[in-house]
């Protein structure tokens, strides 16, 4: 499995599951941590640090156009239920994770938008 290149560790900003968009936020979060601990510190898939007890168990998906999707998602994480909302765009001929939308309604493209705003300053 070590040599398995599906294994390996996705550099930030270079995930294929996030739109180009949210990949570009990823990697100015990671470079304005400056060797830091970045904001996006965990996987917002699953809104943890550790998916080995995640299970999807609920999910609703309502179109928004032709390149654009809302993904209700309910899933148990070591015995945690949550929700969220996985805002999708389609690039070329792949749905991408665009945002992720928790269920008190934090963005995180947003958070995201906010420190490569003040990066800029």
């Amino acid at each position: 499995m070590a040599n398995d290149p599906a294994a390996a560790a996705v550099s930030p900003g270079r995930d294929p599951l996030y739109s180009r968009t949210l990949n570009a936020l990823i990697g100015v979060d990671f470079r304005e941590a400056k060797g830091e601990v970045p904001y996006l510190n965990y996987d917002p898939v699953c809104a943890c640090q550790d998916a080995d007890g995640f299970a999807l168990t609920g999910l609703k998906m309502t179109p928004d156009g032709d390149k654009a999707a809302l993904a209700d998602v309910t899933f148990a994480n070591h015995g945690e239920t949550q929700q969220q909302t996985l805002k999708l765009v389609k690039e070329g001929p792949m749905w991408r994770i665009a945002d992720v939308v928790d269920a008190k309604g934090k963005s995180l493209h947003d958070a995201l938008m906010a420190i490569a705003e003040r990066a800029e300053s």
